[in-house]
């Protein structure tokens, strides 16, 4: 297999490219036909974009060859005999429209039946339509954007100890996973064999719950780790206490921390003040992306929680300190990789609200 061609565009081209990719109006090949060639000039392989688009390897390389040889040119359709195509350009305009700008009567978005019912084609069709404009109504994203007046300065704060950490000093992500219930289920469930999945009752007996105070060494990956039964500033302190007799007292404690009123109790602020070796630093407000001990939460719920079965508080607090034990032994360092620069263009690509 060779190597796929290399393709570099110029700023004419990239832009019409695009300008048909936003087009509404534009047969279904040319759109698919540009969006092969801009991902082949962003430097993906024929397999990668295949697999993207849902095309066939040769059909990428097709294109990606006829660009190399006449540009723009040879992504226009040659004249050929055989049946006419089964949609044209107001179809399609129809079917992106419709989708894009109204509801069903019944129902919170389109599919493709009840479209194709709609403007009466097939659904086949709607779906081919969908696919080359990338047009997904079943998926829905959730997000919630910080307004946090002082987003900039915290996001430059947490990412400068993440990407460059002081000499001298731990830095711990800190938080607290609250409400952890001891759930056990009714009925005993069958255990996984060949042929057949592992299976529970759909309905459980919920017991106590618990919180789960947790500090992560961002450089070494090992975790402290404390469940207690509330989730107040006294519970708090005490587990900075904990923090304090488990770490080497001669190092300086950078602790990234949300914005939890707990974290910022008058009792703590004292605490604090009496132990200067311990900095907090405040992630913005709505940003529990930024604060790394949330990856090792979603570790512990998929890996030991979720599937969990437990027939007390006691039962889930010690399959919690099993698995802090267990990760302990072999720790891996948490890496951060974007700078604090990138991550607002980032955001801003992922957060497009088009009014």
């Amino acid at each position: 297999m060779g190597k796929a061609i290399n393709i570099q565009l110029t700023s004419e081209e990239k832009a019409k490219l695009e300008s048909t990719l936003r087009s509404s109006t534009a047969p279904v090949r040319d759109v698919l036909r540009s969006r092969i060639v801009l991902l082949a000039a962003a430097g993906h392989s024929n397999q990668k974009i295949a697999v993207q688009l849902g095309v066939h390897r040769h059909s990428v390389a097709l294109w990606r060859q006829r660009f190399a040889r006449q540009r723009l040119k040879g992504l226009e359709e040659k004249p050929r005999r055989g049946r006419k195509r089964l949609y044209e350009a107001d179809a399609v305009e129809t079917i992106v429209d419709t989708t894009l700008s109204t509801k069903p009567p019944n129902a919170t978005h389109w599919s493709t039946r009840t479209l194709a019912a709609r403007v009466g084609t097939s659904h086949s069709t709607v779906q081919r339509i969908w696919s080359a404009h990338q047009i997904k109504p079943h998926l829905l994203r959730t997000f919630k954007l910080s307004q946090d007046p002082h987003f900039t300065g915290k996001l430059r704060d947490v990412v400068g100890l993440y990407l460059d950490p002081p000499e001298h000093a731990l830095v711990l992500s800190v938080d607290e996973k609250s409400g952890i219930q001891a759930l056990d289920r009714t009925q005993p469930g069958l255990p996984l064999k060949k042929g057949r999945c592992g299976t529970r009752t759909h309905d459980y007996k919920r017991h106590a719950t618990t919180t789960l105070f947790a500090a992560l060494d961002v450089l070494e990956g090992e975790v402290i780790g404390s469940c207690m039964k509330r989730h107040r500033h006294q519970e708090f302190l005490k587990f900075l206490q904990l923090i304090d007799r488990r770490t080497p007292a001669e190092l300086d404690l950078h602790l990234i921390v949300d914005n939890y009123a707990t974290h910022k109790h008058a009792k703590v602020k004292e605490w604090l003040a009496k132990h200067p070796r311990f900095h907090f630093h405040f992630i913005p407000t709505s940003s529990s992306w930024l604060n790394a001990v949330e990856r090792f939460f979603a570790e512990l719920t998929e890996k030991r929680l979720r599937r969990g079965v437990f027939r007390s508080v006691l039962d889930l607090i010690q399959a919690i300190d099993a698995y802090l034990e267990e990760q302990n032994q072999d720790p891996k360092p948490f890496l951060w990789t974007k700078t604090a620069d990138e991550i607002p263009d980032k955001l801003a690509s992922v957060y497009v609200i088009n009014v």
